[in-house]
């Protein structure tokens, strides 16, 4: 495992590369938006992949017993989670997943609580969907966020269908307590309010932090938690649009899968498949090793923002490769904050306003590349805010 290899991503139809221009006004810039990882895939999965190239067929595939005790294996050794083969599902991707949960367990006009600032498609599932939404939003202290479970309380009050809830959460970086995921669990579930689990980033736990899944965190959790987790950020195979939804609740999976079969995606992909299996099946000591690459680009921007106080701050993150920096200071319009980033430093971050209210004055930056790259950044990011005070 090599993660300080260059590996040139342009003309391989990357978005983050090759449609940079298009989506951020300006190319020749150092691409720090798009949440995929410059790591090469693992070789085990590549390796096994060709494999399966062998085979001059591609035809209908489906998920094997053994792929199935992978997830549950990866479950239990990464997080001690003891789940059985079938109480897992599928979907293309988590916001797929979001859209078919959507579908399965509310109906247009009903109510659905959202986290702000979060993951911005949470928003847009929802609204597309003619579902409500409801802002329950983050509390911010010195860059720690917590819930607002007195506001939340107040919202679940008008009986929403469901909450969506990002853990680890995109973008603030929180691994959630116990005690929180306790309480949130206890609320839910005493207004009848089905949460939906995002945990695509529980691999992504840095040093000293652990990962809970919401639904082992309360003796009630499992009645009416779906999670939604992926090997697509851990392992860099986004393009393999193929991830896992759990429900220990048989009806609640039920109803999931009556959706994805609404929509005929419950068949996956053969590479999908494939990959997942060699991942959760092989990928362990490489996940400890990305994690601690990750954790030391990380703290090269924390140590750059510590000599910028005066104009930016940031705290590390406790899981995530995603660093999310409080640019307040600069007094700048989040208009003007992106084209700093974009003329000035050279980065191309998303703007914080797009995760919703209190990402106003935010950048979100991805730092899972090789640390070469992420020194030219900073580099860049370093002159600016110098310029910048005179």
């Amino acid at each position: 495992m090599n993660f300080d290899e260059i590996i040139h991503r342009e003309e391989t139809d990357c978005i983050k590369y090759d449609k940079m221009e298009a989506f951020l006004g300006k190319g020749g810039i150092i691409p720090m938006w798009v949440a995929d990882m410059d790591f090469a895939t693992p070789s085990f999965i590549l390796d096994a992949l060709k494999k399966r190239l062998e085979h001059p067929i591609l035809g209908y595939s489906y998920r094997s017993e053994k792929t199935m005790e992978a997830i549950a294996g990866w479950m239990w050794r990464r997080h001690g989670w003891k789940i059985n083969p079938n109480q897992i599902s599928f979907s293309p991707g988590v916001v797929p997943a979001i859209f078919l949960a959507i579908q399965a367990f509310s109906k247009p006009s009903d109510a659905v609580v959202v986290q702000p600032p979060v993951y911005f498609p949470f928003f847009s599932t929802v609204s597309q969907t003619q579902r409500q939404l409801i802002h329950n939003q983050l509390l911010e202290n010195n860059g720690f966020y917590t819930i607002d479970f007195d506001d939340l309380e107040e919202k679940l009050a008008k009986k929403p269908s469901m909450l969506l809830f990002s853990n680890p959460h995109n973008p603030v970086g929180r691994a959630w307590r116990k005690e929180e995921l306790e309480k949130l669990v206890d609320l839910c579930y005493k207004s009848g309010t089905i949460i939906i689990s995002d945990e695509i980033h529980s691999d992504l736990i840095l040093k000293g932090f652990r990962h809970i899944p919401t639904a082992m965190s309360h003796p009630k959790a499992a009645e009416i938690t779906l999670t939604l987790m992926a090997p697509s950020k851990t392992f860099n195979i986004a393009g393999l649009s193929t991830s896992v939804v759990i429900a220990e609740n048989a009806d609640l999976l039920k109803k999931y899968n009556q959706a994805l079969e609404a929509a005929h995606l419950a068949q996956g992909n053969i590479f999908g498949n494939i990959a997942l299996e060699a991942a959760y099946s092989q990928g362990d000591s490489w996940v400890d090793s990305l994690v601690h690459y990750l954790q030391a680009n990380l703290q090269l921007l924390d140590r750059l923002c510590r000599k910028h106080t005066d104009k930016i701050s940031f705290r590390l993150p406790e899981a995530t490769y995603l660093a999310w920096v409080d640019c307040r200071k600069m007094g700048m319009s989040d208009a003007k904050l992106n084209q700093f980033f974009l003329n000035d430093v050279g980065m191309g971050v998303n703007i914080g306003k797009l995760f919703g209210a209190g990402g106003e004055g935010f950048v979100r930056i991805n730092l899972a590349m090789p640390r070469t790259r992420v020194e030219e950044a900073l580099e860049g990011l370093d002159k600016a805010l110098s310029a910048s005070k005179s």
